[in-house]
C-alpha cells in the first residue's frame, strides 16, 4: 500500500473517530440535562401542574404560565414570519450581489448575536413606557409587548434561514421559468418560494424553538400575572420568567416546580428542533 494512500486512510479514521466522540459527548450532556431536569421535577410533574395556576404557590401548578408562554409565542412567531419571510427573499432574489444586501445580512448578523435582555429593554422603551403614559397607567406591562420582544430575536434567525434556502434553489429553475416568460414576482412565489418551502418551515420553528426559553426579555414586557390571562393588552406569565422566579424561591417545593417547568420547556424545544430535522430530511430523500 502507497504512503499517500495510507496516510489518507489513517487521516480518515481519525477524523470519524473524533466525530463520533463529539456526537457521543453532545447526546450524553442532552441526556444527562433531560436526566436532571425530570430527576429534580418528577416530584411535581403531576395532574395539577398542567391545571392549576400559579396563585396557589406550592399547591399549584403551571397552567396559566403555559398559556402565557404559548400566546406570547404565538405574537411573535406571527409577526416575525411574514416580515423574515419577505426579507430573505428580498435580500435572496432583489438584492443577491449587492452592497445593501450584503450590508443588511451583516447588520442581520448583528442581530443574530445581540443579548436578548436588549430586545426586552428596547421594546420596554418604544411600547410599555408610552402605553403606561397614554392609559394614564391603566396598561402597563402586557403580553403583547412580550411578543413583539420574541419576535424582534425570532426575526433575524428567519430572514438568514430564508435567505439561505433560496440562494440554495438551483439557478437553472429560475432562468428555464424566465426562459418561458414568467414574471419575476411570480417566479418567487410560486416556484422558488414553494421549492424552498420545507428549509424555510424549518427556520421558523428553530426560530420558535430559540424564543422559547427567552426570560429576560419578559421581565420587561410580560412581566408576569399569577392568574390565567388570555388578553394580550394585560400582563401575563410566561414558563420561563415563573422558573426564574422559582428557582429564587427558598422553598423546595418550589425548586421543583421550577424544574418541571424547566423540563417542559426543554422537552418542547427538542420536540420542535426534532421535527424540523424530520420536515428537512424527508424533503431530501423526496428530492434525491
Amino acid at each position: 500500500m502507497s504512503s499517500p494512500y495510507l496516510r489518507r486512510r489513517i487521516t480518515n479514521a481519525l477524523a470519524m473517530v473524533l466525530s463520533t466522540l463529539a456526537t457521543l459527548v453532545g447526546l450524553a450532556f442532552l441526556a444527562w440535562i433531560l436526566w436532571e431536569t425530570l430527576r429534580q421535577g418528577i416530584s411535581a410533574l403531576d395532574l395539577k401542574l398542567f391545571t392549576k395556576i400559579t396563585a396557589y404557590g406550592e399547591d399549584g401548578g403551571l397552567a396559566n404560565a403555559m398559556v402565557g408562554s404559548l400566546i406570547i409565542n404565538f405574537i411573535g412567531i406571527a409577526i416575525a414570519t411574514p416580515i423574515g419571510v419577505l426579507a430573505g427573499t428580498w435580500l435572496a432574489e432583489y438584492a443577491d450581489r449587492t452592497k445593501l444586501g450584503e450590508s443588511i445580512r451583516f447588520l442581520n448578523d448583528i442581530l443574530l448575536s445581540a443579548p436578548s435582555i436588549v430586545m426586552g429593554l428596547f421594546v420596554y422603551t418604544i411600547i410599555v413606557l408610552p402605553t403606561t403614559v397614554l392609559t394614564h397607567g391603566s396598561t402597563t406591562f402586557s403580553g403583547f409587548a412580550g411578543g413583539v420582544a420574541l419576535a424582534l430575536i425570532a426575526l433575524p434567525v428567519i430572514v438568514r434561514t430564508t435567505d439561505e434556502m433560496l440562494r440554495l434553489v438551483p439557478s437553472t429553475l429560475r432562468e428555464a421559468a424566465l426562459s418561458l416568460g414568467v414574471p419575476q414576482w411570480k417566479l418567487t412565489l410560486q416556484i422558488l418560494i414553494r421549492a424552498a418551502r420545507s428549509g424555510i418551515i424549518t427556520g421558523v420553528l428553530l426560530a420558535l424553538a430559540r424564543i422559547s426559553g427567552e426570560t429576560a426579555p419578559l421581565l420587561f414586557t410580560a412581566f408576569g400575572n399569577n392568574y390565567m390571562a388570555i388578553n394580550p393588552i394585560e400582563k401575563m406569565s410566561s414558563l420561563p420568567q415563573i422558573i426564574y422566579q422559582y428557582a429564587n424561591d427558598p422553598g423546595d417545593s418550589m425548586h421543583a416546580l421550577a424544574w418541571a417547568g424547566a423540563f417542559v420547556v426543554t422537552m418542547f424545544v427538542l420536540l420542535l428542533s426534532l421535527g424540523s430535522r424530520l420536515i428537512l430530511s424527508r424533503t431530501k430523500v423526496s428530492h434525491d
